[in-house]
């Protein structure tokens, strides 16, 4: 290898490495809109992720995606969507403080709600909505006149933490996956009709 080849090669590799981790991150870039969109979730093992995703590609792809480990600093949007997995019959403590901590600047521009949760495989009922978007999302918010709804979701175990994992050992729990993309589709366009 030439010296000036060599030169070239160790200057591309520190160029590479001085860029930010955040810039190799997953980033849903979303469609032009004359409004500020935001979707902001929790997530276990990644279906509130997608979720928020299919729900943002419901709206027509306008709704900017963000993971709360990212602390994302949503002052800036007009509408902001807000979802979160469910584990122990509670929305993630990390969210819920994060909402707590947000609610006053945001209470004017929460647009929906949604969640995921295993619920033993059963359908959804309306006791679900109310134990986890009326009695936990919309009472820390203050907002309880928007679009919410329960999803069932999915278990990745490769995903989780061994804690996790030994829980669902005991349980007799595989992986299975109950979410249905269409769903999360008509939801997007539901909260898109509602303002």
């Amino acid at each position: 290898m030439e010296r000036r080849e060599f030169l070239k090669l160790g200057l591309a590799g520190l160029g590479a490495a001085a860029i930010p981790d955040k810039s190799w991150a997953l980033t849903y870039y979303p469609k032009p809109s004359d409004k500020k969109w935001a979707i902001l979730y929790s997530t276990w093992c990644g279906s509130s992720r997608d979720a928020g995703i299919w729900i943002s590609e419901g709206m027509g792809g306008i709704a900017e995606v963000f993971d709360l480990r990212e602390n994302p600093d949503l002052k800036g949007f007009d509408h902001i969507v807000i979802g979160s997995s469910i584990r122990g019959w509670k929305i993630a403590p990390e969210l819920a403080a994060y909402l707590e901590k947000n609610k006053d600047w945001m209470k004017d521009k929460i647009r929906g709600y949604y969640v995921i949760c295993g619920n033993m495989r059963k359908p959804i009922e309306p006791a679900q909505k109310k134990a986890y978007i009326d009695d936990q999302l919309a009472k820390i918010t203050g907002v309880s006149n928007v679009p919410g709804k329960v999803f069932l979701g999915r278990i990745t175990r490769a995903l989780l933490d061994p804690q996790s994992v030994q829980m669902f050992d005991r349980m007799n729990m595989p992986d299975y996956d109950a979410m249905i993309r269409t769903d999360f589709l008509s939801y997007g366009q539901t909260i898109l009709n509602h303002v």
